[in-house]
């Protein structure tokens, strides 16, 4: 069947040379939307619902918030396991969903359980809302917004995080991949009324009458609209707060004709919401922290590039004195993991086209088993995309190209080799026609490829358990399986059919012809080789003991090794953590 298919490959060449430049083709297309990113996301299918609830303290988000969400999604469809954490003013709930589950169905399904149980939940305890999609590689960009030196005191931490809030993150909005813009640091600006006890008592006006004539008084209301002659003129009142004087002038109660202001029972003044942390920068000043969150399975390498352009015309934009600084860049970790990927395939394919230069001793020879490296590359970066595969550490650093090139360096040399045999037996006409070299392309491929063709299946089959694996170690170790397995199965294909063809077309007479130092370089390994081999025939007993022994201690060897899931990994970043007793004020904490 393989020597069929060899032949009729060499009597369509052209078929064969168009479908190898589709190959091409698809495979450039294909690089230009593969996902890059440094190492593979591991995390889970998971959906998280945080639950905001300033007013209670951690045994009440226990038990008011916490406890009841988690009774409600327990029982959903596809919950695999669930964990929690209550802490004084926040609840953080992690569904995990089972991976065949897609991650917008499971949104879903907890979106409908959420909406059962508001009712069960105090309106006073705030509403649990499932976090963004992303993960823990979300993080992609941490940047800064301070003042330069010289308009420290222009700018407080209330404005720097007012200008973040305001203009950076909503400028930033809107890129894809990008899934939200986390604000840390300053004061976030509030407008507060500060009630005068007395002042309500001699109103006789109470603190709920307050809180309501307030809460109702910030709204528009719609007046249909009148028609006069061909004109329409829509009739609104305008109800809605934009400065503390509006607060002032609202109307809490009447008494004895005369109406109640707010301004009469309180004074209306800027503030700044409770804020439980804060930022600094070189131990020194308060600054404004944001981070992007990248959305789940994105790009990372085309969505910071995207941010950074974003940020160069934010910059432009903001107050004089005032920059943005990224300070956490993930691309540097990407574009050094990406380098160190690019040079060891770059070397890798040199040092085995310079032992195939060596070894096969023709240079026609060399480069046609050499060009299937890169051929086998692009199938490879075109299956990637199609099976939603990124090119990381882990998929493109265990590529292999001496045993990526095998099933070609097979043919190849059998090929020479028959050829050879057929010159010096007289069976073959000198020069040397394309009918002939056809023949023993055909010739020699009958004898080999079988043992080719099975071998590299062997290779692939090698992989299922990999194949197999779930959780974290699937996602951490099929890329990397699936890679090879795409690499081989690419260079198996072009071994049956656009290395015959280029055999047929760059192989001539003087091919046949074995150099000085190929034959040097073949005599001398042999002749270390065949000793060897003859010893270990005679005595096959002590072969067996020999081969036994070592992997006894190689087994000895093994139980000394450590143990680690993933190598370590320097992204050349210094994370310092920081930790006061509980109690300790947040003051001090800053000091």
């Amino acid at each position: 069947m393989f020597t069929s298919f060899i032949r009729l490959c060499l009597q369509h060449k052209p078929l064969v040379l168009i479908s190898t430049a589709g190959l091409v083709a698809w495979g450039i297309f294909s690089f230009s939307r593969l996902p890059i990113d440094a190492i593979p996301d591991i995390t889970n299918n998971q959906v998280q619902i945080l639950t905001v609830c300033p007013d209670l303290t951690t045994l009440e988000v226990e038990r008011l918030v916490t406890h009841p969400v988690e009774q409600a999604v327990r029982n959903s469809p596809g919950v695999q396991e669930l964990r929690s954490i209550s802490r004084f003013g926040l609840s953080v709930i992690t569904v995990v969903f089972s991976e065949s589950m897609p991650n917008s169905l499971a949104r879903q399904v907890i979106n409908e359980r959420l909406t059962t149980i508001w009712e069960d939940i105090p309106a006073s305890a705030g509403r649990p809302e499932m976090a963004p999609v992303s993960t823990g590689l979300g993080e992609i960009l941490h940047y800064r917004i301070e003042a330069l030196p010289g308009y420290q005191d222009r700018y407080s931490p209330t404005e720097l995080r007012t200008i973040q809030d305001w203009m950076v993150k909503r400028k930033l909005a809107g890129i894809p991949g990008v899934v939200e813009i986390n604000s840390f640091g300053g004061f976030q600006k509030e407008y507060e009324i500060a009630v005068d006890p007395a002042a309500l008592r001699a109103r006789n006006v109470s603190l709920e009458e307050l809180v309501e004539a307030v809460q109702a008084s910030n709204r528009n209301a719609g007046g249909a609209y009148i028609e006069k002659g061909p004109d329409l003129y829509f009739v609104r009142a305008l109800g809605m707060l934009s400065q503390p004087a509006d607060i002032e002038r609202i109307v809490v109660a009447i008494q004895d004709g005369m109406p109640v202001h707010v301004g009469d029972v309180a004074v209306v003044r800027s503030g700044s919401a409770l804020r439980f942390g804060a930022v600094t920068s070189g131990g020194q000043d308060e600054i404004v922290l944001g981070i992007v969150m990248m959305l789940k399975d994105a790009n990372a390498a085309k969505v910071i590039r995207a941010v950074k352009e974003r940020m160069a015309s934010v910059q432009q934009a903001l107050p004089e004195g005032v920059v943005i600084t990224p300070f956490l860049d993930r691309e540097a970790l990407v574009d050094r993991t990406m380098a160190t990927v690019r040079n060891n395939l770059i070397e890798g394919a040199l040092i085995v086209i310079l032992v195939l230069l060596l070894l096969v001793g023709n240079l026609r020879a060399s480069l046609v088993i050499a060009s299937v490296i890169p051929l086998s590359m692009l199938f490879a970066v075109g299956m990637m995309v199609a099976f939603g595969i990124s090119a990381n550490l882990m998929s493109l650093g265990s590529l292999d190209f001496g045993l990526v090139i095998d099933a070609a360096i097979i043919l190849v040399e059998a090929t020479l080799f028959y050829l050879v045999l057929r010159k010096e037996a007289g069976q073959q006409e000198d020069p040397l026609t394309r009918n002939d070299m056809e023949e023993g392309i055909v010739t020699a491929a009958s004898r080999v490829v079988r043992s080719s063709v099975f071998g590299v299946l062997i290779i692939v089959l090698v992989y299922l358990p990999v194949y197999a694996l779930t959780g974290i170690e699937g996602k951490m170790f099929k890329p990397m399986a699936l890679t090879v397995s795409f690499a081989l199965i690419g260079a198996l294909v072009l071994s049956l059919t656009y290395v015959p063809v280029m055999a047929s077309l760059f192989f001539n007479r003087r091919d046949l012809t074995e150099n000085r130092v190929t034959r040097w370089t073949m005599h001398t390994l042999e002749s270390m080789f065949r000793p060897a081999l003859s010893a270990a025939i005679r005595r096959p007993a002590a072969s067996i003991i020999l081969a036994a022994g070592l992997f006894l201690i190689s087994l000895g060897l093994f139980r000394t090794l450590g143990g680690e899931f993933v190598p370590e990994l320097d992204e050349g970043d210094i994370l310092m953590h920081g930790f006061c007793k509980p109690g300790t004020s947040l003051s001090q904490t800053i000091e």
